[in-house]
C-alpha cells in the first residue's frame, strides 16, 4: 500500500478544501471527509495495481531493480489476492463517489470515473500509462488539477484562479515524485520495455523536469500573493531552502537506493507544502 505516497492524495484534497474555504468562508467537513476518503482509495488502487501489474509482466525478472520492495513479487501476496483487494477499494470508492453523484450532480461521476480509470490504467490494461512517458502528466493532472480543482467545486460549486494556482504547484510537486521513482529505476525499466520519460529523453531531462517541477513550490506562492493581493500566500516559501537541497541532492547521474530517500523526501516536501498553502488560505480569509 506504500504509505508514505497516501500523502500525495491527501495534500490535493486538503488544499481544495482550504482555497474553498477562502473563496466562500463555509467549509462542509462532511463533503470534505467524503472526498478525503475518495482520494485515499484512488491512491491504494493505483499502488495495488502498481504492484499486481509490475509482477504480472515478469518485471521483477529483468535485470536488477532497486526500488521498493513489492509483495506479490517478493511472493508474501499472491495476485489474485492482490487483486481481491483492488475490487474491494474500487466497490468502497465507487459507493463513496455515487453518494457524491447523489449530493453534488453529475460532474462528479465524471471526475470520479476518470480517476478510477487512470488509477486502473496506471500498471493495467494493455497499454499501461506507466509504460509510456505520459506518467507525470497523468499524476500533475489527477493529483493537481482534478484533485484541487474537483474538490473546490465540490464544496463551493465554482473553481477560482487561486484553486488553479494552487492546483498546478500542487500537481507538480506530485509529479516531481514520479520522476525520482523513474529517474532511479531508468536501467531496469529500459529493460523491461518501459518507456518513461526518463528512458525515453534521458537522465539529463528527468533531472532538469524534476528541477521545474520543485520550482513550483516557490513560483506559484509568489504569484498567487501577488495576483490575489494576499501576502499570506507567501507562507509556504518556508519550504524553499529544503526544496533547493533536493535539487541539489539529485543528479542526471543519481541512480539506484540514493534515490529512495529522495522519493521520501519528495513525498514530505507535497505535503508540507499542501498543509502550509491550505494553512495560508485559511488565514487570508480570517485576516479578510
Amino acid at each position: 500500500m506504500r504509505p508514505p505516497s497516501l500523502l500525495i492524495g491527501l495534500g490535493p484534497v486538503c488544499v481544495g478544501a482550504s482555497m474553498g474555504y477562502w473563496q466562500s468562508g463555509a467549509l462542509d467537513w462532511g463533503l470534505a471527509a467524503l472526498a478525503l476518503a475518495a482520494a485515499v482509495l484512488m491512491q491504494l488502487i493505483t499502488n495495488l495495481q502498481n504492484d499486481v501489474g509490475f509482477t504480472t509482466r515478469g518485471a521483477q525478472h529483468v535485470g536488477s531493480h532497486t526500488g521498493l520492495p513489492r509483495a506479490t513479487a517478493m511472493g508474501w501476496l499472491s495476485t489474485h489476492q492482490v487483486r481481491v483487494a483492488i475490487l474491494i477499494l474500487s466497490v468502497l470508492a465507487s459507493g463513496l463517489g455515487f453518494s457524491l453523484v447523489a449530493l453534488r450532480g453529475w460532474p462528479v461521476l465524471a471526475m470520479g470515473a476518470a480517476s478510477l480509470f487512470a488509477a486502473l490504467a496506471y500498471m493495467g490494461g494493455p497499454r499501461p500509462i506507466a509504460y509510456t512517458a505520459f506518467g507525470e502528466l497523468t499524476v500533475f493532472v489527477f493529483f493537481g488539477l482534478v484533485a484541487v480543482l474537483g474538490t473546490q467545486w465540490l464544496l463551493t460549486g465554482g473553481i477560482s484562479i487561486g484553486g488553479l494556482m494552487a492546483a498546478v504547484a500542487v500537481g507538480a510537486l506530485a509529479a516531481a515524485a514520479l520522476v525520482v521513482n523513474n529517474h532511479r529505476d531508468i536501467a531496469h525499466d529500459r529493460l523491461a520495455g518501459r518507456r518513461t520519460f526518463a528512458v525515453t529523453w534521458g537522465q539529463t531531462a528527468s533531472w532538469r523536469l524534476y528541477r521545474i517541477l520543485l520550482s513550483a513550490s516557490w513560483v506559484m506562492p509568489v504569484m498567487m500573493a501577488l495576483v490575489l493581493r494576499q501576502p499570506w500566500m507567501l507562507l509556504p516559501l518556508v519550504v524553499v531552502p529544503h526544496t533547493w537541497a533536493m535539487q541539489r541532492a539529485l543528479t542526471p547521474g543519481t541512480t539506484g537506493v540514493d534515490c529512495n530517500a529522495i522519493l521520501i523526501r519528495t513525498f514530505r516536501l507535497g505535503m508540507w507544502f499542501a498543509l502550509l498553502l491550505s494553512a495560508a488560505a485559511v488565514l487570508a480569509h480570517l485576516a479578510g
